[in-house]
């Protein structure tokens, strides 16, 4: 097989992904997505691997067997809508992008996939979603006066904030206004100060750690949270494996919070997961089981 990786450079997951193809007899080339570009007149998308390449050393994605998107780099609407378009015309061309771009649309938008999760039934936190300061005010009350406010797209932690002051709330909620954001508040849940990220593959679960931290509400590794060792339930293999269904999500890491009554919420199911920490924890080695299964996909379709 010819993989490519949409990574960044030196990314220690385009290093892990050709370790495993290596051992597994295949290749892996790392693709920048900011260099993605479309060459329609002959109806196949090509990459350019750096910037100020000429043309003709693009890559044809299209001869590749399999895209494995490893990175969704800061855009433009524009660029972000380019991309997904043009990983979509690679599926259709018969490549196999993991994850598709329907389930990175889907997972990246954080109301598009809490609606979708609630609407098949599982367990999120309460949530309300606007797109002014008032509306944003008024729902702060009906949630109990202490929500954690969300960018709709966002990874790793980055831009939540805890809110329970009136005051700041009206502050935070104007802010976001003026500088036209969609506006995702949910409920605060009372937690014991750790997650569980499970992570499927093919509804499959490969594992699960728990994701720990002593002083910050986040529980993200990228916010230096201590990962533990985790064996599900079989309620939790059964939420995680509906969550990555509903979302369409190959490959996906789905976060589960329970709060001090034991309850247990879905909270995200991320499309794009890491596992650097996850395989530490728990001796998976993830790249090597993805490109197994690729391989199955892939010979499934010759």
């Amino acid at each position: 097989m010819d993989i490519g990786v949409l990574g960044n450079r030196e990314s220690w997951y385009v290093e892990d992904v050709a370790r495993a193809c290596r051992e597994r007899g295949h290749s892996a080339r790392r693709i920048d997505f900011r260099g993605l570009l479309a060459m329609e007149q002959t109806g196949r998308p090509c990459s350019v691997a750096g910037y100020g390449e000429p043309i003709d050393a693009a890559v044809d994605l299209a001869a590749l067997d399999a895209v494995i998107v490893r990175t969704m780099p800061p855009g433009s609407l524009e660029q972000v809508v380019f991309r997904m378009d043009l990983l979509a015309r690679l599926e259709a061309r018969g490549v196999t992008v993991v994850n598709s771009p329907k389930a990175i649309e889907c997972a990246v938008d954080k109301y598009l996939a809490t609606s979708r999760l609630a609407a098949g039934g599982l367990p999120v936190p309460e949530t309300v979603v606007c797109q002014d300061a008032e509306a944003a005010l008024e729902a702060f009350g009906q949630l109990g006066g202490d929500v954690v406010v969300k960018p709709l797209f966002g990874a790793e932690g980055r831009g939540i904030v805890r809110v329970s002051d009136p005051d700041l709330a009206f502050r935070t909620f104007r802010t976001l206004e003026r500088i036209q954001a969609v506006l995702y508040l949910q409920r605060y849940v009372e937690h014991e100060g750790y997650d569980v990220r499970v992570l499927v593959l093919d509804g499959r679960v490969l594992g699960a750690f728990k994701r720990r931290s002593g002083s910050d509400f986040r529980t993200n590794m990228a916010r230096s949270a201590t990962g533990e060792p985790h064996e599900t339930t079989e309620r939790e293999r059964e939420l995680s494996l509906q969550a990555a269904r509903i979302t369409g999500a190959a490959i996906g890491g789905v976060d589960l919070l329970y709060d001090r009554c034991g309850r247990c919420y879905v909270l995200e199911v991320n499309a794009v997961p890491g596992w650097r920490a996850f395989q530490k924890v728990t001796g998976v080695d993830v790249a090597g089981q993805m490109v197994e299964w690729l391989e199955e996909q892939i010979n499934a379709k010759r």
